[in-house]
C-alpha cells in the first residue's frame, strides 16, 4: 500500500509539473493590438513556445541522424529497390486504410483498397510491385484523424510532438487508434517476430526522409520562418487529405482553413519529382510556384 501511495503521489507530481510546463509554454494572446490578436487566433497555436522548442529538437535530431542515414539509403539503393520498399510498406498499411474507408462510409474507396491489397499481395509479390495501380486502382491514404474530421471533430490547437513532428490533438489521438487497427501491432506484442514491425516502421521513416531530402532543404531555404511555414503546409496537407482532394469540401466541419487560406506556398520544383512518394506528406509542395520569401 505504501508503494502504491508513493507511486500515486509521484504520478500526481508529474502531472502537476507537466501542467505547469504547458501553462508556462502558452503564448499569451495580445490584448491591445487587434491585428496581432487576429493573427494569434488564425495561427491557433497557443503552445507556440513549447512547440518551437520541440520543433528545434526534432530538426536537430534530423540533421545529425535521420538526414545522413536517409542520404546513405538514397545513394546505396537503386531506384527500383526504393520503390519496392515503399510499395511493400504501403501494402502492409492497407488494413488501417480499409478500416477508415469503412468508418467514413466510403465503400467504393474501400473496395478499391481491398482490391489493391489482393492484387499487390499476390501478383505484386507481397506488395513489392504496385500492379494494382497499373490496373487502374489508384492508392489513397486514410487514417483515424481523417475519420474524426469527417465526423465533424475540430482539430484543436497545433502541436509539435517530439520525434514525430506536426500534429494536433485529433490527429495525435488518431495515431493511437490506427495503431490498434494495425495487425502489425499485435505481431509485435504477441509473437516472437515483432522485429518485422520494427523493421517496417524504420524503413517507412528512412524511405520517406530519403524521398524528401531536397524538398525539405528547399523549404528551409525559401522560408523566412521555417516553423511557421511547416505549420501552414501541414494544415494544407491535412485539409487536402480530409477532403480527398476535393477543394469544395475543404471547409467542412472538421477542417480549419483559416490559416491555410492565407498561406503563401514555397517554390518546390523537385529535380527528381518522379522519385517522390505519391502520397508523401510533402508531395503537394511540388506544385507550389510562389516563393514565400519574395512575398514577405
Amino acid at each position: 500500500m505504501r508503494i502504491w501511495s508513493a507511486m500515486r503521489g509521484l504520478a500526481a507530481q508529474m502531472v502537476a509539473l507537466a501542467s505547469l510546463m504547458v501553462l508556462a509554454s502558452c503564448a499569451m494572446p495580445p490584448s491591445n493590438d487587434p491585428e496581432a490578436l487576429a493573427a494569434y487566433r488564425e495561427a491557433n497555436d497557443p503552445l507556440e513556445p513549447m512547440n518551437r522548442y520541440f520543433f528545434d529538437l526534432n530538426n536537430f535530431a534530423d540533421e545529425i541522424f535521420m538526414k545522413p542515414l536517409a542520404g546513405w539509403y538514397y545513394i546505396a539503393l537503386p531506384n527500383f529497390a526504393q520503390d519496392g520498399i515503399r510499395n511493400a510498406v504501403n501494402n502492409v498499411r492497407t488494413p488501417v486504410i480499409l478500416a477508415n474507408d469503412l468508418f467514413q462510409g466510403e465503400f467504393e474507396r474501400a473496395g478499391t483498397t481491398f482490391g489493391r491489397f489482393l492484387v499487390n499481395s499476390t501478383l505484386g509479390l507481397g506488395g513489392l510491385f504496385d500492379v494494382a495501380e497499373k490496373m487502374g486502382m489508384e492508392r489513397h491514404d486514410e487514417d483515424f484523424g481523417q475519420t474524426m474530421a469527417v465526423a465533424g471533430m475540430d482539430e484543436g490547437p497545433y502541436l509539435v510532438l517530439p520525434l514525430i513532428g506536426p500534429s494536433n490533438p485529433r490527429d495525435a489521438f488518431g495515431k493511437v487508434v490506427d495503431a490498434f487497427l494495425d495487425p502489425m501491432t499485435y505481431l509485435t506484442f504477441f509473437t516472437s517476430v515483432g522485429w518485422i514491425n520494427t523493421t517496417r516502421n524504420g524503413l517507412d521513416i528512412v524511405d520517406f526522409r530519403a524521398r524528401n531530402l531536397q524538398t525539405l532543404d528547399q523549404i528551409k531555404k525559401g522560408s523566412l520562418d521555417y516553423y511557421a511555414t511547416v505549420r501552414s503546409l501541414y494544415r494544407q496537407r491535412r485539409a487536402d487529405e480530409i477532403s480527398n482532394g476535393n477543394p469544395n469540401l475543404m471547409e467542412g466541419p472538421g477542417t480549419d482553413t483559416e490559416e491555410t487560406s492565407e498561406v503563401r506556398p514555397i517554390i518546390m520544383i523537385h529535380p527528381n519529382a518522379s522519385m517522390m512518394e505519391p502520397d508523401a506528406p510533402l508531395d503537394f509542395l511540388h506544385d507550389s510556384v510562389v516563393k514565400q520569401g519574395s512575398m514577405n
